[in-house]
């Protein structure tokens, strides 16, 4: 029979081994759970939204603040329970990627019939003086337009056949203009696919075709960044006078109406936002009264709102 004291030291020691393992194990650091993320749609498209260096943007940090990437960049400061990450992708990989099942979101998409069909939408802000479409023509064929006005109505300038108009393929101009221009059919002006080495502008300045559809600040920044001496006449299109509301979108999934869900309840924090007036100074400068007016209507209807998501 073995001694009283040697069992005892043996249970002892089994004791002490079971107790350090248990406590190194509790010091073991728990790891942190990730953030989940939230992939972005981005787009070289200035001035609305530009990649600064002629990269695009990594990290929130390396947002440049036009009117789109100016908006996410205050945005995404009320959902920092993501890790938000960009994808630099034109709209037919995007879409080929949502209908894959991804859950992607864009800040570039406005809504249509066809895309309620694969997106969520919320609206994020009022339309801006900027968004209005124009007729874009060369001075020298001005005299063509004339007949239409100060103002021309597109659905008049659809039926003249004597001219030619040239529009970006995959692009939507709202919720008038695009029921007319598929309304004329094969008859509507041809579409091409757009990019950095095919800009319409270049084209028009060309003389290529006589008019293209543009907002006036993509026209300036053309002008600017490449230099050209090119005189474009910039006419307000009569159907554009009502621009649509800013959208954001994202797949029409179960994780992309959990993102979307999160993107609209970040808008009415923003419009709660007591420095609200400080944060759209920084993401507008100084506005037009109008503008400014529209905007505080806009939030004021926001912040005491529920959901706006479609």
């Amino acid at each position: 029979m073995k001694p009283m004291w040697r069992a005892l030291g043996w249970r002892a020691t089994a004791l002490l081994g079971l107790a350090l393992l248990a406590g190194a194990a509790r010091a073991q650091p728990v790891p942190e759970a990730r953030p989940e993320v939230l992939t972005w749609l981005v787009r070289d498209v200035p001035p609305y939204f530009s990649y600064p260096g002629g990269k695009a943007p990594q990290r929130p940090e390396d947002l440049a603040n036009g009117e789109i990437d100016g908006f996410l960049r205050q945005l995404i400061k009320q959902l920092p329970q993501y890790r938000h990450e960009f994808l630099d992708a034109g709209f037919p990989r995007f879409e080929a990627l949502v209908h894959q099942g991804q859950a992607l979101c864009s800040p570039l998409h406005v809504v249509t019939p066809e895309r309620l069909e694969w997106l969520y939408f919320t609206h994020v802000h009022p339309p801006l003086l900027s968004r209005q479409v124009h007729l874009i023509v060369r001075r020298e064929s001005l005299a063509k337009f004339e007949s239409f006005g100060a103002v021309p109505a597109l659905a008049e300038v659809l039926q003249r056949n004597d001219l030619i108009g040239l529009l970006p393929r995959d692009r939507s101009f709202g919720v008038k203009i695009d029921p007319l221009l598929k309304e004329r059919g094969d008859l509507a002006p041809k579409t091409i696919v757009t990019g950095r080495n095919m800009h319409l502008l270049a084209m028009l300045g060309a003389g290529r075709m006589d008019y293209t559809l543009e907002y006036p600040s993509t026209v300036d920044e053309y002008l600017r960044s490449t230099g050209s001496k090119q005189d474009f006449v910039k006419l307000p299109v009569a159907e554009s006078r009502s621009a649509n509301q800013a959208t954001f979108a994202c797949s029409r999934n179960p994780q992309g109406r959990k993102l979307i869900e999160a993107i609209d309840q970040a808008v009415r924090k923003l419009a709660q936002d007591p420095q609200r007036e400080a944060w759209i100074r920084a993401w507008r400068g100084e506005q037009d009264a109008q503008e400014r007016l529209r905007l505080k209507r806009y939030m004021d209807e926001r912040a005491k709102g529920g959901a706006q998501i479609e």
